[in-house]
């Protein structure tokens, strides 16, 4: 296996960190050449220190100059800005790039490494959210590999190697979150605390408020239709709380093939970055008989709106999962910031979806300019709910 230069967009996140610890493990086989961050300017700093990378880029600009000067001693390339990031994926200096940024910041930076040629390991779900069609497109017409990092498409990715019959759908598997259980009377008084107790994974604040609301795999049914090419109506999603079943495919001739594991994500990026050969992961394994009971639920309208509405949007078609998406994060940032509550981050994207301006074959352009419309109008109602409380 060639040793592949990589770029981690979004390095001091979660996958970004964990992408390190790989690159860390296997020196031999990999070498992180780009590092870039949005604020976390200490530690990208810290991480430029132990890997030095050729370049890191700090996107919020006010902290250009802190990341300069503690990099002054090295050699090391300091950029800033978004655009900057979106220039360097370009570099002659990566072979992949793997896109960790979080929400709709991720798509014009994999849209730059898609035009250069670049491997794709894909942890950013908003890039096929808010344009599948056109982001595929792209990868078909640039020859680029677009390999999932998410678990459960990682997972789907795994059980159709080496298929070559007909799949009949898909089975997302989602842990339900801290609130499977909770009478749905009183998600309303649902605090910040209570939504960012993940059981099962541990994620950063967006990530893991987009999974208490099940948005999060509404994102990845609509993921999960550009990747494998499905019809929604068979792209199925079950609850399985003990997420050591990362997702499953039902073929035509009824078998089911699944992908099971400890939950650890890992095992999705490594994935992704060898494939399609596997290499050794020192991590835990799973001991069907110590820990073998699984559970399924059904995943109850009432208690998780938001994934119906995902699957609304992507019926609909058009601009409509770019609204979904702008308008979650509108949402999800007012909940963090206590402006408003659980239940009624999911009023504001149905606001959204039904007064923000439907474009049915939109363009890059129109992505951007649906966006920019979606979040005036998510924030207009946001403080239409702050009046009203």
């Amino acid at each position: 296996m060639l040793k592949q230069r990589i770029a981690i967009l979004g390095s001091t996140g979660s996958i970004g960190k964990q992408s390190l610890e790989i690159i860390r493990n296997n020196q031999h086989l990999f070498s992180a050449e780009i590092l870039t961050a949005n604020n976390n300017w200490q530690l990208l700093v810290n991480q430029a220190i132990e890997f030095l990378p050729d370049s890191v880029v700090i996107a919020n600009q006010i902290h250009y100059l802190k990341v300069k000067e503690a990099l002054s001693r090295f050699p090391i390339k300091v950029y800033a800005g978004k655009e900057s990031i979106e220039q360097i994926v370009e570099s002659d200096r990566i072979d992949t790039v793997i896109s960790a940024l979080v929400g709709y910041s991720g798509l014009f930076p994999s849209i730059a490494a898609i035009k250069a040629g670049k491997k794709i390991a894909l942890a950013n779900k908003e890039t096929l959210v808010v344009a599948g069609e056109i982001v595929m497109k792209l990868a078909e017409e640039y020859m680029v590999p677009i390999l999932p990092v998410d678990s459960e498409h990682s997972a789907i990715f795994q059980c159709l190697v080496g298929e070559r019959g007909d799949v009949e759908k898909i089975i997302l598997t989602a842990s339900g979150g801290p609130f499977l259980h909770t009478p749905i009377r009183k998600l309303k008084n649902v605090t910040v605390e209570d939504a960012l107790k993940h059981p099962t994974w541990s994620m950063g604040a967006k990530v893991t408020i987009d999974s208490a609301t099940m948005m999060n795999k509404g994102f990845e049914v609509i993921e999960a239709k550009w990747l494998f090419g499905l019809d929604p109506k068979n792209i199925e999603v079950v609850i399985h709380p003990q997420a050591v079943i990362h997702s499953m495919v039902q073929f035509s001739d009824g078998a089911i093939k699944a992908q099971l594991g400890t939950p650890d994500m890992r095992i999705p990026i490594q994935y992704a970055l060898t494939f399609p050969e596997r290499i050794f992961q020192n991590n835990k394994r799973y001991d069907f008989l110590k820990d073998g009971v699984f559970n399924f639920y059904e995943a109850e309208q009432a208690r998780f709106k938001n994934l119906f509405l995902a699957y609304t949007a992507l019926r609909r078609g058009g601009n409509s999962p770019c609204v979904l998406n702008a308008a979650n994060e509108i949402a999800v940032s007012s909940f963090l910031d206590r402006k408003i509550g659980f239940t009624e981050m999911t009023e504001v994207i149905e606001n959204s979806l039904e007064k923000v301006t439907f474009k049915e074959n939109p363009s890059l352009d129109d992505y951007r300019m649906s966006d920019t419309e979606t979040r005036i109008v998510a924030e207009e109602y946001v403080k239409k709910i702050r009046i009203k409380n």
